[in-house]
C-alpha cells in the first residue's frame, strides 16, 4: 500500500509539472489553446486526501481554475474500472457551495474529477439548515479540507433580491439574499439590477455573509476552522472569462 501511494503521489507530481509547463506557454501567448495530453485515470484515496492540508487543497483548486480559464484541459479517464473504484468510498478534497446557475460548471471550473469535490447548489449560494448539515457531513464525516462559497457574475437570484421580486416560492428564497443587499447600500452609483458593478458588489457581500453564517451557525465547522482542520474561502466567478476572484 505504501509503495502504491508513493507511486501515485509521484504520478500526480509529474502531471502537475507537465501542466505547469503548458500553463506557462499559454500565459506567454494568451491566444494559444493548448490541450494537455496528460491522462488522469485515478480516484483519490483516503490516504492521499489525508496527506493534504487545507492550504494545499486551495492551491490545487486555484491551479485548476488557471487551467480551466486558459483552455488547458486534463484528460480524465471515466472508464468502467474508474466508476467501480468510486463505489468503494468517496474522499473529496473540498466542498463547494455554488449558485444553481447552469453557466457555472463547478467541477470544470476547478478542473476536478470524479470523487474530488462535494457540490451543494442553490440559487444565490446561501446557507440554511439543510445545506449546513450537508457541509458538516462533507467536512466532519467525509473529511473534506476546504469550503468554497462561490458566487458569480450576472446572478439572477442576486438581481431578483435587488429588485424585490415576488413570485411563488422564489419570494421566500430571495429573502435569504436581502442581507447582502442591505450591506451594499453605501454603494456610490445606481443601486439597480441593471448596474453590473452594483450586482457584483451585492454578490460579493452575499458570499461574505454566507461565510459568516456558516461560522456562526455551525459549531462543528467553526471548531474545525479554529483548529486549522478546514479553511473557508469565498470566490467570485466571472462568466465571460472563467476567472475566479478569491475572497479569503
Amino acid at each position: 500500500m505504501k509503495n502504491k501511494l508513493i507511486k501515485t503521489v509521484m504520478l500526480l507530481a509529474g502531471t502537475c509539472l507537465f501542466v505547469s509547463c503548458k500553463l506557462g506557454a499559454t500565459l506567454e501567448n494568451p491566444k494559444a489553446k493548448i490541450k494537455s495530453e496528460s491522462m488522469i485515470g485515478h480516484i483519490t484515496t483516503k490516504e492521499e486526501r489525508d496527506l493534504l492540508t487545507p492550504d494545499l487543497v486551495l492551491q490545487d483548486f486555484k491551479a485548476g481554475n488557471e487551467r480551466f480559464k486558459n483552455s488547458i484541459f486534463t484528460n480524465r479517464v471515466h472508464s468502467e474500472e474508474i466508476r467501480k473504484a468510486a463505489t468503494d468510498g468517496q474522499f473529496p478534497k473540498a466542498m463547494v457551495l455554488s449558485c444553481l446557475d447552469s453557466r457555472v460548471p463547478v467541477e470544470d471550473v476547478f478542473d476536478q474529477g470524479i470523487g474530488d469535490v462535494f457540490v451543494g447548489r442553490v440559487a444565490g449560494n446561501f446557507v440554511n439548515t439543510d445545506l449546513l448539515g450537508s457541509i458538516e457531513f462533507a467536512c466532519k464525516v467525509a473529511g473534506a479540507k476546504l469550503i468554497i462559497v462561490m458566487g458569480h457574475q450576472h446572478c439572477g437570484a442576486i438581481k431578483g433580491a435587488i429588485d424585490d421580486v415576488h413570485l411563488g416560492n422564489i419570494t421566500s428564497m430571495l429573502a435569504n439574499l436581502k442581507p447582502a443587499v442591505k450591506m451594499s447600500q453605501n454603494f456610490q452609483g445606481e443601486k439597480s439590477s441593471k448596474n453590473e458593478a452594483f450586482v457584483k458588489l451585492v454578490a460579493q457581500n452575499n458570499i461574505k455573509y454566507t461565510i459568516d453564517q456558516i461560522v456562526a451557525n455551525s459549531e462543528i465547522l467553526r471548531t474545525m476552522k479554529n483548529n486549522g482542520e478546514i479553511k473557508i474561502v469565498g470566490a467570485f466567478y466571472t462568466l465571460r472569462t472563467g476567472n475566479l476572484e478569491f475572497l479569503e
